[in-house]
């Protein structure tokens, strides 16, 4: 899933990229292996209830085993809390996390959050096997374009879905609003 999901980011190589929950790295570090100048940043809380060995120690090892150190930051952060400036990332990816957000109005206050952090032109990606339906209606709800999940993908288990949308530069943002209150 990390392969086919690198495969249709198609990264320049410059990006600000933030992976919500990137546990021991696996995506974190693939991104990161597609970067040049760019960085990539993952955000944890580390528990160990939802993955063994879950510590930034961890996550730290394996980004130098697969030699990217120097192009990943660590982090420890809650998606619901995310320590950064508004527009402050190209990319926003996200693997099997929010689902772990029991209530919907703190997976929304997650979804806010990535949002707010996403620069204009900026796009997500969201890898979970529940709740995507939902996902992709808050993402809408804020304004987001292109805001879909792909079928069920079954190379891994539970089958999981993709959300991907971008961010609307302000122009578009402005106008999207005022389409709408026109209605």
């Amino acid at each position: 899933e990390r392969a086919r999901l690198l495969q249709t980011l198609t990264l320049r190589g410059d990006e600000a990229v933030l992976d919500v929950g990137c546990g021991r790295g696996l995506l974190l570090n693939g991104i990161a292996q597609h970067l040049t100048t760019g960085k990539a940043v993952g955000i944890d809380t580390w528990q160990a209830r939802d993955q063994s060995g879950n510590r930034p120690e961890t996550t730290q090892a394996n980004a130098r085993a697969e030699g990217v150190s120097e192009r990943v930051e660590i982090r420890r952060g809650d998606a619901r809390h995310l320590a950064f400036k508004d527009n402050s990332f190209d990319l926003v990816v996200s693997s099997l996390v929010l689902h772990n957000i029991h209530a919907a109005t703190e997976r929304e206050q997650a979804l806010r959050e990535i949002v707010r952090v996403l620069k204009p032109g900026g796009r997500l990606a969201l890898i979970d096997f529940g709740h995507t339906g939902e996902y992709v209606q808050v993402l809408r709800e804020q304004g987001l374009n292109d805001s879909q999940r792909s079928n069920l993908h079954f190379q891994m288990y539970p089958p999981v879905r993709v959300v991907t949308a971008s961010k609307p530069f302000a122009a578009q943002a402005q106008e999207t609003i005022t389409v709408a209150t026109a209605h």
